[in-house]
């Protein structure tokens, strides 16, 4: 998995946990299956920019992407 895969993951599993929802929650939010956001976690699926947004929506939260 590359950095910036890593990263993604480990940002949707820390905002996942700190909203308090477990990823059956999440993926019911999200209107996809539990699987879907496992793997969107573990890094085994690369989220398109929709996906992201998808996620994000059904966290309460803002997608920002940035180049630095």
């Amino acid at each position: 998995m590359s950095e910036i895969s890593s990263e993604i993951s480990q940002l949707i599993k820390k905002a996942r946990k700190a909203e308090g929802l477990t990823q059956k929650e999440l993926a019911a939010k999200m209107g996809v299956v539990e699987s879907a956001v496992n793997k969107l976690e573990s890094g085994e699926r690369h989220p398109t920019v929709a996906t992201l947004e998808n996620v994000a929506k059904a966290l309460n939260k803002k997608l920002r992407i940035s180049f630095e």
